[in-house]
Order: C-alpha cells, then structure tokens, then sequence
C-alpha cells in the first residue's frame, strides 16, 4: 500500500513490523473498550472521546474549551471511572488561592507538628474547571505540577502518583469575567481540544433520555475495563512507538511554517514538535500500529497546535481563525510517502 504524499519515501525496512507486539495489542484493545464506554455516556462526540484518549496513551494534559453545558464534566467523571482511577476536581474562581490547588500543611495542636493536608492535585485525573475564570497567580499554581509531576510545599517536594492528567476546562475568552492563560501555562497542555454541539439526532436523544424517555447509560454503568497500572504499562508502550527520522522531520517542519509566517505573531516552538509525535505516537497505538505514519500527524495537527499559535491583529480582525490558518500551513508543508 502506497501513501502519495511527496517526493520522500520512506523504505519499508526502515520500519518495525507492522504487526504490534502482543502488549501493544492489548493495549489497543483497551483503549477501543474504553472509547466505547466513553460513548455510551457522551454522545455524539466520538473524535473529542478519541482526543482525549490518545492525551492519556501520550501522557498529556488537555485544554478543554467549549460553551457550557455541552458535558465536558461529565466526560472526566466517565474516563476515570472506565480505569478505576482517583478523580479530584477544582472550580477555579476569582478568589481561588494556589494553596487550595496544592495543599497547605496546617498546624495540629494535640501532636505538636505541621500536617500535611494534600490539594486536589493528589490524584489521576484532575479537572480544573473553568480554569480561565481564576487570575494568573492561581493559574500558575498549576505549573509544576503539569510539568514535574510533583507539589512543592513548605519547600518539601512530593511527588504525584502514576497516571496523572489535567484536563482543564475553559470557557471562550469573550465571555465575562475570563482571564486568557499565559503563553508558558497554555505550552504545558499537550492538546487543545474543542468541544461543539453535538449534531441534531445524538441532541435530540441526550434531551429524551435527560427527561427520562428513553433508558440512558449512568456514570454507575460503566464499565472498568482496566485497572491504573494498566494505563501506566500503555504509556509506556507507546512511548516506545517507532518514528522514522522522515516523520520527525515532518513534525518539526510543520511548526516551523507556523513560526516563519507573516500572519502569526507567535508560532509553535520546539514543545509542539516533540508534542506532534507524542500524540502521533498515541494514534499509532490505538490503531494498532507499533509506527507512525504521516496521517498521524496530520490528523493531531489541529488540536496540538491550535493553542501555541497567535494570529497577528492585522490578520485576526479579518476573521480568519487559527483552525484555519493550521489548515493551510498542513496543506503547503509536503508530508513523506510512505512505501508498505
């Protein structure tokens, strides 16, 4: 099978075997059971389900924006609940301060000693909803534990236990009493993914089974098709996902394009490169494949990229979104043929 997609080719033997080893397998295999579990209960929204999961496979955090009520609380609760994993949630508001996002240690008077009373973060998915709704100050609390995986406190640093991932909820920035995300802050979310309205017939069953006419799939329903250490031994599994120098090359060549455009102000760095492949890295893995291929990349660009990249004002006011801009960057920046 032949992918015409540029002059480069990449050889066949240059790739692993096409048959995952039986580990990847099975991972794939519960990743395909969890998307199903996930689509039980969040209904017409198959690819943000998918999105989500390959940040998880990739080890990532997600920026999740859309209007309210389209369910994105609803999707956290029902991905921990498919692996069994230790959910915290956080509703960031303007008054939220750093230490109820971390923990604090508080003085005991019966032992005579500091405790330690551990944050939300302590946990494997976290959702910070609203996130955008809280000042900077408290945003960045988040920082170091996206980053380095652990919470520094009272100058001790304690490590977060393994999987962890923040999904963070944002509203769109034109509504009232939002506060944009830094640059540095927006880096550390390995996608960003936009959820919508879900089309007219999957709005028309959520609305009938909400009023109680048709059966509906509860959170309760779920199924755990997995235990945490298996999520952990997937990472790791794709992690080890083959990528030939062709295909990192095309990851580094798209952000690039993103950089040296006159439209944009501020352009992908070298993170989103490394973070292309780690998500083309996921898709191989849920596909099956222990390699990835172009399309992969391809079909992560948007998400990955969307919230590193700023239009020019000049640009913006014409109503030009960044989807679209990425899309034409995807389109002129010629992906290696891959030869099978």
């Amino acid at each position: 099978m032949e992918q015409d997609m540029s002059d480069e080719t990449m050889n066949s033997d240059d790739l692993v075997a096409a048959v995952a080893p039986p580990q990847a397998a099975h991972a794939t295999q519960i990743f395909q059971a969890m998307r199903g579990e996930l689509c039980k209960v969040f209904l017409g929204q198959d690819e943000v389900a998918g999105q989500v999961l390959a940040a998880l496979l990739a080890g990532g955090h997600v920026l999740l924006e859309g209007k309210p009520g389209l369910g994105k609380t609803h999707l956290v609760l029902a991905l921990a609940k498919t692996f069994g994993g230790a959910f915290g949630r956080i509703q960031f508001t303007p008054d939220l301060m750093p230490s109820d996002v971390t923990g604090f240690r508080l003085y005991d008077m019966k032992s005579q000693s500091f405790e330690l009373r551990k944050g939300p973060v302590f946990t494997n998915l976290l959702l910070a909803d609203e996130i955008n709704r809280a000042p900077a100050k408290t945003q960045a609390s988040l920082l170091e534990v996206m980053q380095e995986r652990q919470v520094t406190i009272d100058g001790e640093s304690i490590a977060l236990g393994a999987p962890f991932m923040t999904l963070a909820t944002q509203n769109p920035v034109e509504h009232e009493g939002t506060y944009p995300l830094p640059e540095a802050q927006l880096d550390r979310f390995l996608m960003k993914i936009l959820i919508d309205y879900p089309g007219v017939q999957e709005e028309a069953q959520i609305v009938a089974m909400a009023a109680g006419m048709q059966q509906s799939a509860s959170l309760a329903s779920l199924r755990v098709v997995c235990s945490v250490d298996d999520i952990v031994r997937a990472q790791e599994q794709t992690a080890q996902v083959q990528a030939v120098p062709e295909v990192v090359n095309y990851c580094v060549a798209l952000v690039r394009a993103t950089r040296e455009s006159r439209a944009v102000s501020l352009g992908a760095g070298t993170r989103g490169a490394i973070s292309l492949l780690r998500v083309g890295k996921a898709l191989a893995m849920m596909h099956g494949r222990n390699y990835v291929i172009p399309d992969d990349i391809k079909a992560v660009s948007l998400p990955v990229l969307r919230h590193r990249v700023q239009l020019t004002p000049e640009v913006a006011i014409t109503g030009q979104e960044i989807d679209e801009f990425l899309r034409g960057i995807i389109e002129s920046v010629p992906a290696p043929r891959m030869q099978a």
